[in-house]
């Protein structure tokens, strides 16, 4: 059975799209059976995946856009197929988006280091534990450091919440692999953006199972 992963975030803007596709090329790149379903209704992940299409660095990897009562079925069928399902959901709370969270082993909720993204997480946070899913926070668009980044990582300290063991930095090499349909793991595979985007995905693995 699948590993499925919800990336889910109520603010628009967060990096959902940008962190799904860089995991599944990811875990594309570790041999796993990955599939990648966009059910945000601005098709970012659609034009993604048309560009992938003619890149010849983009590994295999399964893209559908499944939407109202297809989502369910597709999602059944996916976890009996997939080593990892992940899905990009939008960013306002449909009844699509609560089928994927119901659906996910895991909810991972990217913010921006910055009080924005900290403060309109709260329904995603709130609709995750409703369904009794495990949640993780995961910083996109990291600094290395700075006063800011210590605040938000101090309050989510505060509040108990779960913080990835690993984040995404604020590096141009990712725009640029989605903008050619890749992963920075295929785009640039000895790049500092591509070690982050495998070290994210093996800390979403170690939570696999919780």
């Amino acid at each position: 059975m699948a590993f499925v992963i919800a990336v889910a975030q109520r603010k628009g803007g967060a990096g959902k799209s940008t962190i799904a596709a860089n995991l599944a090329a990811a875990y594309a790149e570790e041999g796993a059976r990955v599939a990648l379903l966009d059910i945000d209704p601005q098709r970012t992940l659609a034009r993604w995946d048309e560009l992938r299409g003619r890149s010849a660095k983009a590994r295999p990897l399964h893209f559908e856009a499944p939407t109202g009562w297809r989502l369910p079925s597709v999602l059944d069928r996916l976890r009996r197929e997939s080593d990892v399902v992940l899905l990009d959901t939008a960013p306002h709370d449909d009844s699509d988006a609560r089928t994927a969270v119901r659906a996910a082993d895991l909810v991972l909720v990217p913010l921006q280091p910055s009080p924005a993204d900290l403060w309109s997480m709260d329904a995603t946070l709130d609709l995750a534990k409703k369904e009794g899913r495990t949640l993780a926070l995961v910083l996109n668009r990291a600094p290395a450091s700075g006063r800011l980044l210590d605040q938000v990582t101090a309050q989510i300290a505060q509040r108990g919440l779960p913080l990835a063991g690993a984040a995404l930095g604020n590096r141009t090499a990712f725009a640029q692999a989605f903008m050619s349909g890749l992963g920075a793991v295929e785009a640039a595979p000895k790049g500092v953006a591509a070690a982050e985007a495998r070290a994210l995905a093996a800390a979403l693995r170690a939570l696999q199972g919780r």
